[in-house]
């Protein structure tokens, strides 16, 4: 997308005018002063203090052009270069991202993980089958992910169906990584109940040894997943909060671009 000059870009100073906000803000001097610790009024007004003081995109922004008609025709590009420009930009782990599934009864769980791949097939990410993500995914195939570049006001929100990728292309993806990502996957029992830390201990340490001997251990549970989406929002934030959202949505062999308001 085409990025606005920089004089057409609103000047952003990071400051907070709203009520309450202010310096001195969740500085208490009690025992619990500042860490949100404690109960009772003056343990709310730290926390509710320290919420109001904290600021949003203390930086400037980069603008892009609002015309839908001026994206790509397909969302991919758009998602690389922005994931690119996080990287470049210095935003931490901008390949992270937070996943969102719903169990049998539709209750919602959500979690960070990070992104594998993503293609024209969609989107990717692993786990454990039987882990509580995968047991979702299983119930109700949809998912939604969410990232959030703070340093560039930039989120995009991917949402649609999601398919297992198989067990070959499963297990290569997981060799291709770090002797710590196979370690990790060897330990297992995702989610399930753990009755003492260390028991974690020896188990990993078992599992570092076996990676470490056998880097191309298989791990018949772990599972790569893609997201074939059907909804792609792309989101820039404004510092006079004139956020600019523009959303793909499926629409029969393509895709229909849409300007939405904030």
């Amino acid at each position: 997308m085409v990025e606005h000059p920089a004089g057409n870009t609103p000047p952003h100073t990071g400051r907070d005018t709203s009520a309450g906000a202010g310096t001195g803000a969740g500085t208490g001097t009690g025992a619990d002063a500042g860490t949100g610790t404690g109960t009772g009024a003056d343990s709310d007004e730290r926390f509710h203090a320290l919420l109001r003081s904290l600021r949003v995109w203390d930086c400037e922004l980069p603008g892009i052009d609002p015309d839908p008609a001026h994206a790509p025709a397909d969302p991919l590009p758009l998602f690389r270069q922005w994931l690119r420009e996080a990287a470049e930009a210095g935003v931490p782990e901008p390949h992270t991202m937070t996943l969102a599934t719903a169990d049998a009864s539709g209750d919602p769980n959500v979690r960070t993980l990070m992104l594998h791949d993503a293609d024209e097939r969609g989107w990717h990410f692993a786990t454990h089958r039987g882990s509580r993500k995968g047991r979702e995914l299983a119930a109700r195939p949809r998912a939604a992910l969410g990232f959030y570049w703070a340093g560039l006001g930039r989120q995009v929100r991917v949402r649609g169906r999601v398919t297992e990728a198989g067990p070959e292309e499963s297990a290569a993806g997981l060799h291709r990584r770090s002797t710590g990502a196979l370690a990790a996957a060897l330990v297992g029992h995702q989610s399930e109940v753990l009755a003492s830390y260390a028991d974690l201990e020896r188990a990993s340490e078992a599992a570092w040894a076996r990676a470490q001997a056998e880097p191309a251990a298989p791990v018949p549970s772990w599972t790569l997943y893609v997201l074939h989406p059907d909804e792609v929002e792309f989101f820039q934030g404004d510092a006079r909060r004139r956020h600019v959202r523009i959303n793909y949505r499926r629409e029969g062999g393509g895709w229909a671009r849409e300007l939405l308001w904030p």
